[in-house]
């Protein structure tokens, strides 16, 4: 099975949200970056952060309540 391409930890660190330019949180399971200030979760493909407001979904009450 192929291994999913990795994101540098270095680049998630300098990146924030484009909406709100708050920190970005990982969520390495369904290999996301939260913005719960603005209530986003942005994908990431193939390795590569997709910043993009219309690529984003709402994250849910439940995602924005988790610590």
């Amino acid at each position: 099975m192929a291994k999913k391409p990795q994101t540098d930890p270095k680049l998630l660190e300098l990146l924030v949200c484009p909406i709100s330019g708050a920190k970005l949180e990982m969520d390495v399971k369904k290999q996301e970056l939260l913005s719960k200030p603005a209530k986003l979760a942005f994908p990431i493909r193939d390795g590569v952060p997709v910043l993009v407001s219309g690529e984003a979904r709402p994250l849910t009450e439940k995602e924005l309540t988790k610590n």
